[in-house]
């Protein structure tokens, strides 16, 4: 009885898939079926990742656990969708009582975009008009929030003023959480000489670049339709209760 117990055991063992780290192009596949055949509205994905973002720093930087008097956190929003969903963030962390300050590099014509910074101005969510210096980084936040470039953008050809910023990133003394694909990255390749996140939030499911990263790492995909699960053959962990997202 017993050699069959172990043998069922090792059995259902080896049916449990590895999850599942996408490339680029599945990436942007999933997302265009989430648009095109499941009718997700952009807005309506960029609230679910953001929310979940938000999450995840509450999770992995609790407000009695922040160094400093004042729950401050920088987040570096870039002109993208990463960059919305960094707004998103803000947002919802004010609400959870932190003190987030937004840093624009540029701003973004896109109307959504432009949506997302009126709510923050409106919840008295602050906006600074260039980065500090690094010293001034470390001493006035707990953390930074990398929501700057995201899978879209071309790591190996980056421009002022995001190539700056990224120099300052790497030499800040404090944390750094990245949302999705951490800025100056590629998405298929970890980054030898990029910024180094304590924490990485990935979004959908997580990117190849990420299959090796050691520290803290969130996954928020919950709501995805369990069709385009098994269709990508996403393999996704079982999410705790009613939480929208896991640490992997």
């Amino acid at each position: 009885m017993d050699k069959m117990n172990h043998s069922s055991a090792e059995a259902e063992a080896e049916t449990i898939e590895p999850l599942r780290y996408l490339s680029k192009e599945e990436a942007a596949a999933i997302e265009t079926e989430l648009v095109r055949d499941y009718r997700f509205g952009q807005q309506q994905l960029i609230e679910i990742w953001g929310q979940a973002c938000a999450i995840a720093i509450t999770k992995a930087y609790p407000l009695s656990s922040l160094a400093k008097k004042q729950p401050t956190v920088l987040v570096i929003c870039g002109p993208d969708q990463n960059g919305s969903i960094g707004l998103v963030c803000a947002r919802h962390l004010r609400i959870f009582e932190y003190e987030p300050t937004i840093y624009h590099p540029k701003r973004s014509s896109h109307s959504l975009h432009q949506d997302f910074t009126v709510q923050c101005e409106k919840m008295d969510i602050p906006s600074l008009s260039y980065l500090p210096q690094r010293s001034l980084i470390n001493d006035a936040y707990n953390l930074v929030i990398d929501a700057m470039l995201g899978p879209e953008s071309d790591w190996s050809n980056i421009k002022e003023p995001y190539s700056g910023i990224l120099v300052t990133l790497k030499q800040v003394k404090i944390p750094i959480a990245s949302v999705d694909v951490p800025s100056g990255w590629d998405i298929e390749e970890p980054s030898q000489d990029g910024i180094n996140p304590d924490v990485l939030i990935s979004l959908t499911a997580p990117k190849k670049c990420a299959m090796n990263f050691t520290g803290k790492h969130f996954l928020a995909g919950r709501f995805l339709p369990y069709d385009i699960q098994k269709k990508y053959e996403l393999n996704l962990p079982v999410y705790p209760g009613t939480d929208c997202l896991i640490e992997l």
